[in-house]
C-alpha cells in the first residue's frame, strides 16, 4: 500500500496525463480514481464498492431531469422559437446602438428559458441572428462575440442542465439551484446590453443602427412570445410554486414542448422529433459517465479524507473567508482553458464544495458563482467552445474574430460575477421564497 500523500500526488498527476493524451475527461477520472484507490485499500475493497457504486451514482430520480430539459430545449428549437424571439427583439431594440447584437443577446437570453445547453443556444441564435448582422454591415468581432457570450446564458438561466449536474454532485437542492439562477440571468442578460452600447458608442463604425421598428409591430410581435410564456410558467411556475418537483417540471414541460412543436408551422416536425431524441439520449450517456467518473474519483479523495484536510488547512490559513472563496474562483481560470464546464465542476467540487460550506458560505450562491466561471470557459481560447461553433456557423468568420469579440464579454462576465459575489442576495432570495 502506498502513502495517502504520495497516492494523492501520484493519483492527480495520473489525472492530468491521461487528460493530456486525450482519454476523455470521465475516462481520466475513473481511471486515475482507480488507481488511487487500489493503491490505498487493495483490490478487495474496489472489487465490492465498484458493485454497487455505479448503481448508486446514476439511479437517481433527479437525474431524469436532464434528458427531459435537453428535449425541452430541442423541441422548442424545432417549434421556430428561437426565430420568433429574434423578430421580437429586433423590433424593440434593433434601432439602438448596437441594436442587432443587443437582439442577439435578448433572443439568447429568451431562449435559454427553454434550453438547458449553452451550445444549443448559440447554435440556435447564430444561425438566426448572424446573417442578418452581417446584411447590416456589423464587424464581425461584436457580431460574433455578441452571440457566443449570449449563448453562456444557457447553463445559468433555467432550465439549465448544468446547475442540475451541480445540485446531484453536491446533494443541495436542484429546485434552489435553478430558481437561483434567474435573477444572475437578468443580471448578466443587462449588462451584456450595457456593455454593447458602451462599446459601441467608443466605436460607432463596429455597428449601423437598423430600421425603428413603430409601436403598432412592436405590441403585435409579442404574440409570437406565446410559446415561451408557457414554457416559463410551465416550467419555472410549477417549480417555484411547488406544483412540480423539478423532474416533474421537466417532463410536463417537454410536453408541452413538443405540443407547441406539432401545432407549430415548422416542417420536417418528425425529423425534428426524431433528431431531438437522439441528441438527448447522447448527451445523457456523455453526463452520466462524467458522473461516474467523478464518484470512482471522489470516493479516493474521500478515502483519503484530502477535501477534510483541506478544509482544516484553509481553516488556519490568516485570511478572510471571502478571499479564499475568491481564491477558489481564480482556479477555473486556467481549467476553463483545457476542460469544459462538466468536467471543471466534477474535478473542483470535490475539494472546493467541504471547504466553502466549512467556511459558512451559501452552497447555492457558491454554486452560482462557479456555473459563472464555467461561462467564461465556454467563450476563451484555446477551448471556447461557444467560439468554436459560431466559427463554424460562417466560413467568412475567423476564430480568431470571435475569440477576439468574446474579449469584451470576458470583461462584461467578470463584472456581473463582482456583483453577484459582492450582493449574494441576488442569487438567495429569490430561492427562499419558494
Amino acid at each position: 500500500m502506498i502513502e495517502p500523500v504520495t497516492a494523492v500526488v501520484l493519483t492527480i498527476v495520473l489525472l492530468f496525463v491521461l487528460m493530456a493524451i486525450g482519454l476523455p475527461v470521465f475516462a481520466a477520472l475513473g481511471v486515475s480514481g482507480l488507481f488511487g484507490i487500489l493503491s490505498t485499500e487493495g483490490f478487495g475493497y474496489v472489487y465490492s464498492t465498484l458493485r454497487t457504486l455505479v448503481y448508486q451514482e446514476t439511479a437517481v430520480y433527479l437525474l431524469v431531469v436532464i434528458p427531459l430539459f435537453i428535449l425541452l430545449g430541442n423541441f422548442a428549437y424545432h417549434a421556430g422559437v428561437g426565430r420568433a424571439l429574434f423578430g421580437i427583439s429586433r423590433r424593440w431594440v434593433g434601432h439602438w446602438p448596437g441594436g442587432l447584437a443587443m437582439s442577439s443577446v435578448l433572443t439568447c437570453a429568451g431562449f435559454s428559458a427553454t434550453s438547458g445547453s449553452s451550445v444549443a443556444t448559440a447554435a440556435t441564435v447564430g444561425s438566426i441572428a448572424l446573417p442578418e448582422m452581417k446584411k447590416a454591415g456589423y464587424d464581425n468581432r461584436l457580431s460574433t462575440g455578441a452571440i457566443a457570450a449570449g449563448g453562456v446564458l444557457g447553463v445559468l438561466i433555467p432550465p439549465s442542465v448544468l446547475l442540475v449536474f451541480y445540485a446531484a454532485i453536491n446533494q443541495v437542492s436542484a429546485g434552489a439551484m435553478l430558481l437561483a439562477g434567474v435573477i444572475p440571468g437578468i443580471v448578466s442578460t443587462a449588462v451584456f446590453l450595457g456593455g454593447i452600447w458602451v462599446v459601441t458608442r467608443i466605436n460607432p463604425h463596429l455597428a449601423r443602427p437598423a430600421e425603428r421598428a413603430g409601436w403598432r409591430a412592436r405590441f403585435v410581435s409579442l404574440l409570437g412570445a406565446w410559446p415561451l410564456v408557457v414554457l416559463i410558467v410551465t416550467v419555472l411556475g410549477g417549480i417555484y410554486s411547488g406544483i412540480f418537483t423539478p423532474t416533474e417540471a421537466g417532463a410536463v414541460g417537454a410536453a408541452a414542448a413538443l405540443a407547441i412543436l406539432l401545432i407549430s408551422p415548422a416542417r420536417g416536425k418528425l425529423r425534428g422529433i426524431w433528431s431531438s431524441c437522439q441528441d438527448a439520449i447522447t448527451t445523457t450517456v456523455m453526463i452520466m459517465m462524467t458522473i461516474v467518473g467523478a464518484a470512482i474519483f471522489s470516493l479516493f479523495l474521500s478515502l483519503v479524507q484530502l477535501p477534510q484536510m483541506l478544509s482544516e488547512f484553509v481553516a488556519t490559513l490568516p485570511l478572510p473567508g471571502a478571499v479564499i472563496v475568491l481564491l477558489f474562483l481564480l482556479i477555473f481560470f486556467p481549467l476553463g482553458m483545457f476542460l469544459d464546464a462538466f468536467s471543471m465542476l466534477v474535478i473542483t467540487m470535490p475539494i472546493m464544495f467541504p471547504v466553502v460550506t466549512d467556511l459558512g458560505f451559501d452552497p447555492i450562491w457558491f454554486g452560482i458563482l462557479a456555473v459563472k466561471m464555467c461561462e467564461i470557459g465556454l467563450i476563451t481560447p484555446p477551448v471556447g467552445l461557444n467560439c468554436y461553433v459560431i466559427a463554424g456557423l460562417d466560413e467568412e468568420v475567423r476564430l480568431e474574430s470571435v475569440f477576439r469579440g468574446s474579449g469584451w464579454f470576458v470583461l462584461m462576465e467578470l463584472t456581473t460575477l463582482a456583483i453577484l459575489f459582492a450582493f449574494p442576495v441576488l442569487v438567495t432570495w429569490l430561492p427562499t421564497t419558494m
